[in-house]
């Protein structure tokens, strides 16, 4: 265990700031596996700094070739373009594990909103042959896939392959940033819990109802790779109470951490408030990518996360159980429908 002395700078380290941040840091992704141990640790630095006082960041150079982007994003445009009976075939809550398709207003992520004003398609984790994993917690069972789509489940896999080997790449940065060993994560993430959507907004025209967005202000689970196209949406809380936008960069993903790493750090490493507004007259595509730990993964705080003036804030949960709370409560009020 570190000593004291070590521990400190973490368990303070949310305080070296005063100041809300106004803008969202961009990272480069290039040096992630440089064989020099202080490359690496200065990129971590980079990414500490951004968990530490923004909770987002953008990377570039992240590895996940163009080609599969514009592949997968032609595959969901061809998807929600498919008749409204055909999609309500896969509805998710037909699905005992979250997979499937949702229609607008399907969702309300923010309880005191009427509904998110979104289509989704949720898939996840499953080998070439089609199997799932026997043990996925919740999330245990195969994936839903239309018809009359050809190549559909080919081209949004490979996306869904590129971008967990992204989140894999993530862990052993983030815990550097954590002043931990570099394979910290790696019995933890043996068989990642990885929760990807496709999504589509259509504009949000009439009258401003405040309780109808794109989707509703919430927080993630663990953390967040997310492609977003040229329309402008994603707004994110800072401690102020500002919305800072962030805005589409060409040839970045944004990453987002959520709950689950707050509960790890004790609130050291900010799972930020966030949300989808689409006022901008067009239609929006966005890919999500939810990663997390293995289901039976104990969340519980860091030793360097806590001290006797910081002691835990959270309840130890394991993270398949915090998952399906969080699905089932997103779900809840269009269950009956």
């Amino acid at each position: 265990m570190a000593s004291n002395a070590s521990q400190r700078p973490l368990v303070f380290a949310s305080q070296r700031t005063e100041s809300a941040f106004e803008e969202i840091p961009i990272i480069n992704l290039e040096h992630a596996r440089n064989p020099d141990p202080a490359v690496r640790r200065a990129l971590a630095d980079e990414i500490r700094d951004a968990c530490i006082n923004v909770g987002f960041f953008y990377v570039k150079n992240h590895g996940i070739p163009e080609k599969t982007v514009s592949t997968t994003v032609g595959a969901a445009k061809r998807f929600f373009a498919l008749p409204k009976e055909q999609k309500v075939a896969l509805d998710i809550h037909k699905s005992a594990n979250f997979k499937g398709y949702t229609g607008l207003l399907g969702e309300n992520t923010n309880p005191e909103n009427r509904g998110d004003l979104h289509e989704g398609f949720d898939l996840g984790w499953e080998d070439p042959a089609g199997a799932s994993r026997a043990d996925d917690g919740a999330m245990t069972g195969g994936n839903v896939w239309p018809d009359g789509l050809p190549g559909f489940k080919e081209d949004v896999l490979e996306y869904f392959y590129a971008a967990l080997r992204l989140g894999a790449s993530l862990f052993p940065l983030f815990a550097l940033a954590l002043d931990l060993p570099e394979n910290y994560f790696d019995d933890k993430t043996t068989k990642p819990a990885a929760i990807m959507r496709l999504l589509y907004y259509p504009p949000q025209t009439g009258e401003v109802d405040d309780r109808i967005e794109g989707i509703g202000a919430h927080t993630e689970l663990c953390f967040t790779i997310l492609w977003q196209d040229t329309v402008p949406a994603l707004q994110v809380l800072n401690k102020a109470g500002k919305w800072i936008d962030a805005v589409p960069i060409p040839g970045t993903l944004v990453v987002n951490l959520g709950d689950q790493f707050a509960r790890w750090t004790n609130d050291v490493f900010k799972s930020t408030v966030h949300r989808a507004v689409n006022r901008s007259g067009t239609e929006r595509y966005s890919i999500p990518l939810f990663f997390g730990t293995d289901y039976d993964v104990k969340l519980e705080a860091l030793p360097s996360c806590v001290s006797e003036d910081s002691p835990p804030k959270y309840e130890v949960v394991t993270a398949g159980e915090y998952v399906k709370s969080r699905l089932e409560a997103t779900y809840a009020h269009s269950k009956a429908d």
